[in-house]
């Protein structure tokens, strides 16, 4: 069903739609009249009533959930009234678009999505299910039954008029809040909500494991640019190691992420295939935290070189891994890195890079075809592949195929619930 003249349906057009399955980012699937429409705050089996958003491509339109017509059994109330049905969609609040949905369920989409992925792209099926991870020590029962109190991180954009909030669903206009449900409490707490940060570009609320929460607050130069700030020293823990950074640095966002990848990325290592004195390499290595579970795991004359083109984090890097005799922080472009070692090796080298292992932690984006044929030039033993987005994984899972690598484990955790991000843990050898 629809209005009257469906076929001239443009922005602002409402539809009554069936939702029959999830897609990648955090929307939903229809079709109307052959067309499929993308569908945003709702979920398989029920139906709604939707706005349209954009009908200019041929294949495909989007659309706003505006009235659910018939719920599925998995919808609940929001977790965030700020992102809630009962606004109107572009004053929705983004950053929780599954949060309407079971924390159960919201898994359950996660891998469905994650399978279809590797079965589309990749031509593999998988069973991994998405494994739930448990809350920090500073959460409730409460938080760990709904899928909140998990970001020890969050990032609150600057509107024109110094109010600060999130952005709109799938837009860039501030949304004025007066909460912040997936943030662990003190975050939230510490969060300036009701104040105003006039030119300013950003305000960050950070809780680091060791230390008070801080609020960084990012000015704009002459030109509008986010200004660059003198280092900011905290301190992380994994189990009884400490990692060193900058407060405005990369970390993992859940309290129980960075430990979670850590022990996952140990338990995926072949220790049958893996060499010590081999080139073994951390590649987006960040402040350390992959190259130290292989450090580690096989001890202190473990070789591991962390490469990764943020300067600062570098630096830290150094720190954060001094005590392994053979291991290395290098600032390089990863491709840049990798072009050279494909060009430049000698044949001693290339020997060691063969016997490699390789831990790749790439942005959302993924490897990419350069990085991949690269290390495939190389041929490194193995290949631990950390992914936040399973559609660039099943991507470069196909793309390592293609120089000899299979997939041999894949394990998937919920990293960012009430969200439709899912982190995978994926181990290639030849």
């Amino acid at each position: 069903m629809g209005t009257s003249n469906d076929n001239q349906a443009g922005v602002g057009t409402e539809l009554e739609l069936d939702v029959t399955n999830v897609a990648h980012g955090g929307i939903f699937v229809a079709r109307h009249e052959g067309r499929v429409i993308f569908v945003s705050d709702t979920l398989p089996g029920e139906r709604v009533r939707a706005r349209l958003t954009d009908a200019n491509h041929k294949s495909f339109w989007r659309a706003d959930t505006v009235e659910v017509l018939t719920a599925a059994p998995e919808r609940q109330p929001h977790i965030w009234s700020a992102a809630a049905l009962e606004r109107a969609p572009e004053d929705r609040a983004g950053g929780a678009e599954f949060g309407h949905i079971e924390l159960g369920f919201q898994r359950e989409l996660k891998r469905r999505v994650l399978a279809d992925a590797m079965s589309r792209m990749a031509h593999i099926e998988t069973d991994a299910s998405v494994e739930p991870v448990p809350v920090g020590a500073n959460a409730s029962p409460g938080d760990e039954l709904d899928g909140t109190g998990w970001r020890t991180r969050i990032s609150l954009h600057v509107a024109d008029d110094g109010s600060i909030g999130p952005f709109a669903a799938r837009s860039h206009r501030v949304i004025e809040v007066d909460d912040l449900p997936l943030a662990e409490r003190a975050v939230e707490a510490a969060a300036p909500l009701d104040q105003l940060f006039p030119g300013a570009a950003s305000v960050d609320i950070v809780a680091p494991t060791d230390g008070a929460v801080q609020v960084l607050v990012a000015e704009r130069d002459a030109r509008g640019k986010r200004k660059a700030t003198p280092p900011n020293l905290i301190r992380e823990r994994v189990g009884e190691r400490e990692f060193q950074l900058d407060a405005a640095g990369f970390w993992q966002v859940h309290s129980s992420a960075a430990e979670t990848l850590y022990r996952a990325v140990q338990e995926a290592i072949d220790e049958t295939a893996f060499d010590p004195r081999a080139a073994n390499l951390d590649l987006y290595g960040g402040v350390g935290l992959l190259a130290a579970a292989v450090g580690d795991k096989f001890g202190p004359t473990t070789r591991v070189t962390s490469v990764e083109s943020d300067a600062q984090a570098t630096d830290f890097a150094s720190a954060n891994l001094a005590e392994w005799v053979g291991a290395s922080a290098q600032t390089d472009r990863v491709d840049r890195f990798l072009r050279r070692l494909v060009s430049e090796a000698s044949a001693a080298e290339r020997s060691r890079l063969a016997a490699a292992t390789v831990v790749l932690d790439p942005p959302r984006s993924g490897a990419g075809r350069e990085v991949v044929d690269q290390l495939g030039t190389l041929g490194p033993a193995q290949v631990v592949y950390v992914a936040c987005d399973p559609v660039a994984l099943a991507r470069d899972v196909a793309l390592f195929a293609g120089h000899g690598y299979q997939l041999k484990t894949l394990r998937a955790f919920d990293l960012f619930p009430n969200t439709h991000h899912v982190e995978a843990v994926a181990l290639l050898s030849k």
